[in-house]
């Protein structure tokens, strides 16, 4: 017990307390959207599919119009138990339409008046179901895997899921300036996480400005950039059904821009730490090392990160686009039309500028973290108690058997 309120050992368990009250005060916090439903006299629930009929459904080549007629038992709500029919519409999309076969489990929404049914429409696939066995899943491999660090993975997961839904979005739709609530959010979770990983020391001080510093080189080149391609935020998914929603006021530009920093941010934040990790291990070993001597460690544990996390960025944007690459090829769009298109250009921009701003990282986390953990200098022999306690598990913990 005496070990556990050490000085140490709380500035390591503090970010899991201010996490957990983030995390339930967040679950608390109304997003002021919650009676914004499109179905106000209607009910959503799941239900099975007994029986379709296919003899209105319209085949034009890949192309399948009409609708599909579907008996139903109702799975749960107020109708629960009572067989319906419901309505499947089709408009001719691949990407959109679906089609249920019997023993389906679906999502629908039942209008009803009063206790009389009016319509049942068929939304989509139930998968809610199977998401919860992936994730169950994910959260198991990571305990038994990191133990407690794999805990706190999991705390700053949710976290920052909850701050995304619950504060970015709804201020999004409120009309909020999009950079300035995307830099205070990406700060907020920036901080947190690494706190998570270090505690409240200097590692966490040196690993958050580094990465807040790349942070800011990507939002700068992200709103430079967007400007000079003169990208429109409508280029962005699903983004002009907003303006059609009475959301007209939303800047979509800004909100590309926001954007750009804030997919980069996890990268950072991942960069950030290898290289802070790296220079407390070299201060741990050498604590009379000089600060120059430091930010030169750093810097040479950046330069092999480059090596990797310089492609990070580029697969995980090219992954979602595969299929418009094969289009282009299919089609034979030259390469210099292809890059100049504007969905591409855009997708440039996020590539480019969030590699951009992973290289600034690692110069700057070197001197942050290089200043941060030698200028201030402590007794030795404190250093080196702190050193062995961070390695026997009381700072940033190590997998333990058992655990």
């Amino acid at each position: 017990m005496k070990q556990f309120f050490s000085p140490q050992s709380l500035r390591y368990q503090a970010p899991v307390l201010v996490c957990i009250a983030a995390i339930l005060i967040l679950l608390l916090l109304p997003t002021g959207f919650e009676g914004a439903l499109v179905y106000q006299e209607a009910e959503r629930c799941t239900a099975r599919v007994l029986e379709v009929d296919n003899s209105t459904i319209i085949d034009t080549g890949l192309v399948r119009s009409g609708e599909q007629r579907c008996r139903l038992e109702l799975l749960d709500g107020a109708f629960r138990g009572q067989t319906v029919t419901g309505i499947n519409m089709l408009n001719g999309s691949l990407e959109q339409d679906k089609i249920f076969a019997p023993g389906d489990k679906a999502q629908v929404v039942v209008s009803h008046d009063g206790d009389t049914i009016t319509n049942v429409t068929m939304t989509d696939h139930y998968r809610l179901g199977w998401e919860a066995l992936l994730a169950a899943g994910y959260v198991l491999l990571l305990i038994l895997f990191a133990g407690r660090t794999g805990v706190r993975a999991i705390a700053s997961f949710a976290m920052t899921v909850l701050a995304l839904w619950k504060v970015l979005v709804p201020l999004y739709l409120k009309g909020w300036n999009p950079i300035w609530v995307g830099l205070g959010i990406t700060l907020f979770l920036t901080v947190m996480v690494i706190s998570l990983v270090y505690g409240f020391d200097r590692r966490c001080c040196a690993a958050v400005s580094g990465s807040f510093l790349g942070i800011l080189v990507t939002c700068v080149l992200g709103i430079l950039f967007t400007d000079l391609f003169q990208i429109h935020g409508a280029v962005m998914s699903y983004s002009e059904s907003l303006l059609y929603s009475g959301y007209s006021h939303l800047s979509l530009t800004q909100i590309y821009m926001a954007s750009v920093f804030i997919g980069a941010a996890g990268a950072m934040m991942d960069l950030s730490v290898d290289i802070t990790s790296g220079v407390y291990e070299v201060v741990c070993k050498r604590p009379d090392i000089s600060p120059r001597e430091a930010i030169r460690s750093g810097m040479r544990i950046g330069q092999a990160a480059m090596g990797t996390m310089t492609t990070t960025l580029l697969l995980a944007y090219s992954g979602g686009y595969l299929s418009l690459l094969m289009v282009f090829m299919a089609q034979g769009t030259p390469v210099l039309h292809i890059l100049n298109y504007k969905y591409v250009s855009s997708e440039i921009i996020h590539t480019l500028v969030g590699s951009f701003g992973l290289v600034t990282v690692a110069p700057f986390t070197a001197v942050m973290s290089g200043l941060v953990l030698t200028w201030v200098r402590r007794p030795q022999k404190a250093e080196t108690a702190d050193c062995a306690a961070d390695a026997a598990g009381e700072g940033t913990p190590l997998p333990q058997g058992g655990e």
